[in-house]
């Protein structure tokens, strides 16, 4: 019978000690998280051709996440915006299939402007890299990318 209360009591503390050691409680919580063409983007490397739609979202979380783009052409057309009460800041790289700059550019949430777009400067067509990323990002937000003119 002792042996039994014994176990019993283990099993009681080992228990307890899971459900409130697994609390949801924890402040921790924050994410941002980007999608490109509805999948979202867990790890670099994910590669798109055609035209690129992407969103991101976030709960004062910081993300940054690299995609490959198939550009035919020397230069893209971008756009991107965030929700005017967004906080935090997005920034969008691109660099050309030889590894050059052609487009850097952020926006800081809570201000304005809370949007951008143009053409990106002539770059080397093939495989272009982009980077998105979400510092402290609060808010949502949308961007996109067609090979350019």
């Amino acid at each position: 019978m002792k042996i039994t209360k014994f176990y019993f009591m283990l099993l009681t503390i080992v228990a307890t000690t899971v459900f409130v050691g697994c609390s949801d409680d924890d402040d921790s919580d924050t994410m941002a998280q980007v999608s490109v063409n509805g999948t979202v983007l867990f790890d670099d490397g994910d590669d798109f051709n055609g035209d690129v739609d992407g969103d991101f979202t976030g709960n004062g979380g910081s993300a940054t996440r690299t995609f490959l783009w198939m550009n035919n052409l020397t230069t893209a057309d971008y756009n991107a915006d965030i929700t005017a009460s967004a906080e935090g800041t997005f920034n969008m790289l691109v660099l050309d299939a030889d590894g050059n700059t052609v487009l850097n550019r952020s926006l800081d949430g809570a201000s304005e402007p809370d949007s951008f777009s143009g053409v990106t400067d002539a770059g080397t067509s093939g495989i272009w890299s982009v980077t998105i990323s979400l510092d402290s990002f609060n808010g949502d937000g949308s961007f996109s990318l067609s090979e350019g003119d």
